[in-house]
């Protein structure tokens, strides 16, 4: 599992939390993704660690999570993903096993048997989930033959020129030839490398699945991830007690509303939404408050956020222990933690801290 990335595109809230680490409704992507791996009968994962591994060992004490014996692999120094995979097979002692190998910031309900399954008809040295999306310009394509064996990737092409719809889902069964072809002892990339040069050599092929699948890497996806899971869209998903407040409306354990929610939205353990709030498409965070005359849409606010009366939060990303002064309002942002927005002030599309 490729857990070691530093996660720019969530900085600032990745200066404090490594982006495997924050939480999809209360536990950690990580944690959601060894579920994930447990439900598909997979007992033993090696953590590819690299940015900040201490919270990982931290979240995890036991080395285990969910029925999942977790092996921590933490990179000396930055091998990009197909170096990472290397050393954490070779740390494992693993270099003569199959493997399946997966970005740790994907959530998806693929069925990895049906994966297997595939790349045992296939015969080739690696198999490669992919999954179909509207726009495949930000992704890496891929072509296929009639046979599923896969004749290139582009990377981020146009939306006119790719080549299809499919894009690479950051799921992979490699046989021991593949892996043995990452040189070691250097930055090595699994998707300028390694992938290309195993569909050179027609070793490389893929199985299509329209399973639910989502980079949580982006703000914007790390909240649609969250509402996802409130909507239904992902019923395996394991979520903390709670009680139904409403269709959609999922509250925790010492909850308090009595402010106004609308949509999908789930409220964490302990937190408070006054009345006279109104919180719309959102994830509260345990023991946040919201205070009378605030709102809250379309937005995730982690633990200990206060959101101060008359204050307004769209479509943002609230870092723990944040404050939101009175009368602030703030769309398109995130915020890392810590953080103290000024009363009053005005913020569109800002990270902050800088």
């Amino acid at each position: 599992m490729l857990v070691g990335g530093e996660g720019t595109r969530l900085r600032p809230l990745t200066y404090d939390i490594p982006k495997p680490m924050l939480p999809i409704i209360e536990r950690p992507i990580i944690a959601r993704v060894v579920e994930w791996l447990a439900f598909n009968g997979v007992t033993r994962a090696v953590l590819a660690l690299g940015y900040r591994p201490d919270p990982f060992m931290e979240a995890f004490p036991d080395s285990a999570w969910h029925g999942v014996d977790l092996v921590y692999s933490t990179e000396p120094e930055p091998l990009d993903t197909a170096g990472a995979v290397a050393y954490a097979a070779d740390f494992a002692d693993m270099t003569g096993e199959r493997l399946v190998i997966l970005n740790g910031d994907v959530l998806t309900d693929l069925e990895l048997p049906k994966l297997l399954a595939a790349h045992e008809e296939s015969g080739g040295s690696v198999s490669i989930a992919l999954t179909p999306v509207e726009d495949p310009s930000p992704y890496g394509v891929v072509a296929l033959d009639d046979n599923r064996r896969i004749l290139e990737f582009v990377e981020k092409p146009s939306r006119e020129t790719a080549p299809s719809n499919l894009i690479n889902a950051g799921t992979y069964v490699f046989e021991p030839e593949a892996l043995a072809m990452i040189e070691r002892g250097r930055r090595v990339s699994m998707e300028r490398e390694i992938l290309p040069e195993l569909a050179r050599k027609g070793a490389a092929f893929a199985l299509d699945s329209d399973a639910y699948w989502i980079d949580t890497g982006t703000p914007q996806r790390y909240v649609h991830a969250q509402l996802h899971v409130i909507a239904g869209l992902r019923p395996n998903v394991i979520l903390p007690e709670h009680e139904v407040h409403a269709p959609g409306v999922l509250v925790g354990p010492g909850a308090v509303v009595d402010g106004e929610i609308l949509g999908n939205a789930y409220i964490g353990s302990h937190a408070i939404v006054e009345e006279g709030a109104v919180v719309e498409n959102a994830v509260i965070g345990t023991s946040v408050r919201i205070c009378s005359g605030s709102t809250v849409r379309g937005s995730v606010l982690l633990r200990d956020v206060a959101i101060d009366p008359k204050a307004h939060v769209e479509d943002s990303v609230i870092g723990p222990a944040c404050r939101v002064g009175e009368g602030a309002a703030i769309s398109s942002c995130v915020i890392g933690a810590g953080f103290r927005v000024e009363e009053g002030h005005i913020l569109v599309d800002a990270r902050r801290p800088d």
